[in-house]
């Protein structure tokens, strides 16, 4: 079992900033892929992006250049820098891990509001 706590989420005005983390703990494998997804309110959870332990990303386009993951491997935590925010990025985030030995596990979730 992976356990996945998320924190970091709140309420910002639109062009706000906001950081996400996401710390895994339990039977962790290497290597791996950690990253968030998101769902709003009526519609289907979506990618937003991934980062495996080899440094590859995997970016949704609606977050190009704006959002930034990273991670830090030593303390199996994953990071999303969230920038120029918009109300339309209002969604739960949740956490994901997987492995080719284990997974995917999802986080809670965190609730990010975007609105002024």
């Amino acid at each position: 079992q992976v356990q996945l706590v998320e924190s970091g989420g709140g309420l910002v005005q639109p062009g706000g900033s906001l950081r996400l983390s996401c710390a895994a703990s339990g039977s962790i494998f290497n290597p791996n892929v950690m990253g968030w997804y998101r769902q709003a309110p009526g519609k289907e959870r979506e990618l937003v992006a991934t980062l495996n332990t080899g440094g590859t990303t995997n970016y949704a386009d609606f977050v190009k250049g704006r959002f930034t993951i990273s991670r830090d491997n030593a303390k199996n935590t994953v990071y999303l820098q969230m920038n120029s925010l918009k109300p339309e990025d209002t969604a739960e985030y949740y956490c994901i891990y997987r492995s080719r030995s284990n997974g995917p596990y999802w986080g809670k979730g965190t609730l990010v509001t975007v609105s002024s």
